[in-house]
């Protein structure tokens, strides 16, 4: 059986599924291509005809995808044929949701069609009437003014028509300026009647939008609170949209279940280490004795490539993946600045591992925080999550193997690394106590983002009791706790980011219990099989993996953890 399945998985990178003359592959790759030069010729997201060309591009592939004989496909390409319809139907609907939100919002950029005649027609480098260009300009800012006084003296403005306004905004300053930039001083005329209206106009759209940001009405579930952190909260309905795209078949209150049940676990398990440590039954008090393991401003990359060494080590003595020479040869570091630091307080990685630790212009309670949260007991958890086999191989092999199917997935990316978190404490890498708070603090701060992550979105909580939650009970120094919660709400991140960690990880873990722990495959064979399919949704890696296919009109369904009581 195990040696079926490698030989189908090695031979599946050569199958090709053809979409009319094409192999699917070079379909994807084409799409993604298709995507970006429309995006970068149509640079105004909210603008009607950027919508209507991205909707035209998704429906025209998806037609032609849908036409295929897909009982008569291999499971490689239904795989394929089902990354690649999920992609297209959740670009369909977030293009579906932007017209409805922008069609919501009109009132507030009636004036902006006529700035998207400029845009339009500098593209191709026509020549315009440069009087009329000037008059136009001054006409807008007339309407600015105008629309500006009645948001002035108006009531607050729902958030949802503001958001996409001031993205749109944003938009066409920026398109307006490319406008200038062609023709100003290359065109006399245009450069003698446009240079002053432009200018003003500029300056009237900049303060229309910091206006509009201004008068923004907190939702009912926005909470403002002293944090100053101000996020925004999907919802329920929104959560469970993302939820499906992802192929998580559980609702918000069966993941944060998940959460609680890992919690009890690791409850217990401190509960153990802080005894073998003299502290008894009081956990806390042996957390904090573990992060006084710091070590001095200077030899923290010194501890980082320690730790790096132990843990490949172990890996490599166990035979538990393939690691590539040039993998190992090429991972390097660099320090974070004090700034970044606010948002991420621990550090970050891929080939290169961005270390966080104090710097000069932090104060002393910031440098010790930092030292304290960043211990080599904690890190202990986390260097190979940045590195080999997380983050760092995760990339290196992306961008070798089957690279048309970066499906990318936080549950896929995250769910990985955290999965070697838990495999490694299950293979005995833990040596002291010490070693084994390090560990558990981060499994319960993976808990902990599952909880304070959807209740946030679902606005039960404000984040300020995100941040009280992290402190009181994971443990967290209070200024990382903040930089945690800011980070998930305000540093870019999706709304389900934060609990991919762990839900990805378990995913991939009960995967390893399905195909290693039965005899199917040995550890090396199961992870470097996944490495190889790339990125996608941990459900689609478990059909290639034990072979079986999805049904043509496939919805996620695996149950990969048991949430009963």
């Amino acid at each position: 059986m195990k040696n079926r399945i490698v030989f189908s998985l090695l031979m599946g990178a050569f199958v090709c599924l053809r979409v009319g003359a094409q192999p699917l592959p070079d379909r994807i790759i084409q799409y993604n291509e298709d995507e970006a030069i429309l995006r970068r010729f149509y640079t105004v997201e909210g603008a009607e005809e950027t919508i209507a060309r991205m909707l035209a591009l998704t429906e025209a592939y998806q037609q032609e995808l849908e036409t295929l004989d897909y009982a008569g496909l291999s499971l490689d390409e239904q795989v394929d044929y089902q990354l690649f319809l999920r992609n297209l139907k959740e670009d369909r609907r977030l293009q579906e949701q932007l017209r409805e939100d922008m069609a919501a919002a009109r009132e507030w950029y009636a004036f902006a069609p006529e700035l998207e005649v400029m845009i339009a027609v500098k593209r191709r480098g026509q020549q315009p009437d440069a009087q009329e260009t000037a008059r136009r300009m001054s006409a807008i800012q007339t309407s600015i003014a105008q629309l500006s006084a009645q948001v002035e003296n108006g009531p607050a403005i729902n958030a949802a028509q503001v958001r996409p306004t001031l993205q749109y905004l944003k938009d066409i300053r920026d398109a307006l300026a490319e406008v200038q930039a062609f023709y100003h001083d290359y065109d006399p005329a245009y450069t003698w009647w446009t240079a002053k209206p432009y200018e003003e106009l500029t300056a009237a759209l900049d303060a229309y939008a910091k206006l509009l940001d201004s008068k923004q009405e907190v939702q009912s579930n926005q909470k403002r609170d002293a944090s100053g952190i101000v996020g925004v909260p999907i919802g329920d309905a929104e959560i469970r949209k993302q939820l499906a795209f992802e192929m998580i078949p559980y609702t918000p209150d069966e993941l944060i279940a998940i959460a609680e049940r890992e919690f009890a676990w690791c409850d217990q398990e401190m509960l153990k280490a802080s005894r073998e440590m003299g502290f008894g039954d009081d956990w806390h008090r042996a957390l904090e004795a573990v992060k006084e393991t710091y070590v001095a401003p200077g030899e923290q990359p010194a501890v980082i490539d320690r730790l790096y060494n132990e843990s490949i080590d172990f890996i490599k003595a166990r035979d538990l993946l393939s690691i590539p020479p040039l993998a190992e040869e090429t991972w390097r570091m660099s320090m974070m600045s004090a700034e970044r630091q606010k948002v991420s307080p621990f550090f970050l990685g891929g080939e290169r591992i961005i270390i966080s630790y104090p710097t000069s212009t932090m104060t002393h309670e910031e440098k010790l925080m930092s030292m304290r949260g960043n211990n080599p007991h904690f890190s202990r958890a986390t260097v190979q999550h940045e590195l080999i086999p997380g983050h760092g191989l995760q990339a290196f092999m992306s961008r070798r193997y089957k690279t048309y199917r970066d499906f990318s997935t936080p549950f896929w990316g995250e769910g990985w690394a955290l999965y070697w978190e838990r495999l490694l404490w299950d293979q005995g890498f833990p040596e002291t106590p010490e070693d084994k708070i390090g560990m558990l603090f981060w499994r319960m701060h993976r808990c902990a983002r599952i909880i304070f992550s959807l209740k946030y979105h679902q606005g039960e909580w404000t984040p300020q009791q995100c941040i009280d939650f992290l402190v009181d009970r994971v443990g967290h120094e209070r200024a990382n706790a903040e930089g945690e919660v800011r980070r998930s709400f305000t540093g870019g991140y999706g709304p389900l980011y934060q609990l991919a960690y762990m839900i990805g990880g378990l995913q991939f873990e009960a995967l390893k219990k399905e195909m290693v722990d039965t005899g199917k495959m040995t550890h090396k064979e199961f992870h470097d099989a996944i490495l190889r399919e790339n990125r996608m949704p941990v459900e689609m890696v478990r059909a290639l993996i034990t072979g079986e296919a999805p049904d043509k009109n496939f919805t996620s369904s695996w149950r990969f953890y048991d949430v009963r009581p």
